[in-house]
């Protein structure tokens, strides 16, 4: 999986960046996502995410993570249509990317602190957290939570990012 990281606040080093790729990578292989798919992270401080937050989902407070699924519109052609194979790999390379995350460092510091945590772990479930949204998990009803928080716990425990 191919993923940009853009940091907004110049304080994400360049290492957080990369293990948070390693640990995306293999949340990707734990799930069985296919190796083509492409994704964005964005460190941002709370004011960023407060608008962002506002702007997508209608709440006007910071938050410690915000997911944007991308869902790509359908396409249909004639059943008689012969695509050419330059038009199919250019769909297969549009339908590649699943959607963004933006994450609150502050947020980040401010709930490792209040949960007795590093900041590398709370990235880390932040990370993971904003990945399984963006792949279709949810936690709106108690069935859904169950499978998502256990599926989340269970990748961050297998990488090595415990508590």
């Amino acid at each position: 999986m191919y993923i940009e990281m853009l940091d907004n606040t110049g304080k994400v080093s360049d290492d957080m960046q990369q293990e948070t790729i390693k640990l995306l990578n293999f949340a990707a292989s734990f799930i069985h996502l296919p190796e083509h798919k492409e994704m964005a992270i964005t460190y941002v401080l709370n004011d960023e995410i407060q608008k962002i937050n506002h702007d997508y989902r209608g709440k006007d407070a910071p938050t410690d993570v915000v997911s944007l699924e991308y869902e790509p519109e359908q396409i249909s052609f004639d059943a008689d249509f012969d695509m050419p194979e330059a038009l199919q790999a250019e769909l297969e390379e549009f339908d590649s990317f699943i959607g963004e995350l933006f994450i609150s460092i502050e947020k980040a510091q401010e709930q490792a602190d209040n949960y007795g945590h590093s900041y590398e772990r709370e990235i880390g479930f932040l990370a993971v957290h904003g990945f399984l949204h963006i792949n279709g998990y949810d936690h709106m009803i108690k069935e859904e939570e169950k499978v998502m928080f256990a599926l989340q716990e269970e990748i961050l425990t297998a990488y090595g990012l415990t508590r």
